[in-house]
């Protein structure tokens, strides 16, 4: 089947992964400057025989829900740990709202990176355009976490993260105008600077359940099922949703 092109704008994590090596004890200091990431590279959509479309994404990974208004998008997903060699590589997972076919991103999700040989994981959440803001919790591999976007639809958004492993929950509310509230998605992301997207770290497979927008399974919506690439290359597939919520993705290359 043939293929269209479709330029998405996604999430801008960065600055938090890069503040988030730059100061974690013992990590070794950046180099990249901290910038919000360009928008998702060419987006390939082949039409499929069934309602979930299959995409292939240079920075993106896992399920995107379009063509309603989206109000709340919740998943929960136990956090990836990441093998390191001596290479700085970049791992997000979050849910959100937009991003995919509009200019703003509401976010909230957890990292998972390498620097200098070592592990650093970390939270945050983001208000795209706006530069995205960590969280100071402790965050280890294997810790559970539940997470809710919603908004009222009049630019009202509230972002809430749980670690239900250490028992701490971070809740933000915030205010952007004129959101399209045009898709909602769970992904698992390379992140980007300003040179490109950055090398995927080597993460265990992300396992997400409870996979919901607007109260509903993700798979009422027919989202559009996403494998991260490069060229030829596969660097993160997503797994085939059961019983329309849940899911996972598989790291393959950096």
């Amino acid at each position: 089947m043939s293929a269209t092109l479709r330029i998405t704008a996604v999430s801008a994590v960065a600055a938090a992964v890069l503040s988030a090596l730059a100061t974690a004890p013992g990590a070794a200091a950046a180099t990249d400057s901290p910038v919000r990431l360009t928008p998702m590279s060419s987006h390939h959509l082949v039409g499929p025989d069934s309602r979930i479309a299959h995409s292939t994404s240079g920075n993106w990974a896992g399920y995107a829900a379009t063509g309603s208004t989206f109000t709340s998008v919740s998943a929960s997903w136990v956090q990836p740990s990441v093998s390191c060699t001596s290479a700085t590589t970049y791992s997000s997972f979050w849910i959100g709202l937009d991003g995919d076919g509009s200019n703003s991103v509401e976010q909230t999700g957890t990292e998972a990176d390498c620097s200098g040989g070592r592990a650093v994981y970390s939270s945050w959440y983001e208000m795209y355009p706006a530069y995205p803001v960590n969280y100071s919790n402790p965050v280890s591999p294997g810790d559970h976490f539940t997470s809710t976007v919603s908004t009222n639809g009049s630019g009202s958004f509230t972002l809430t993260l749980s670690n239900t492993t250490r028992g701490w929950t971070k809740t933000t509310t915030k205010t952007l105008r004129n959101a399209s509230l045009a898709s909602a998605e769970i992904i698992a992301e390379a992140p980007s600077s300003s040179t490109g997207v950055l090398p995927l770290a080597h993460f265990s497979t992300a396992s997400f359940t409870s996979a919901t927008a607007n109260g509903q399974p993700i798979g009422n919506f027919g989202p559009d099922k996403i494998n991260m690439a490069s060229g030829s290359t596969t660097k993160a597939t997503t797994s085939a949703l059961s019983g329309g919520t849940n899911f996972s993705v598989t790291w393959n290359h950096s």
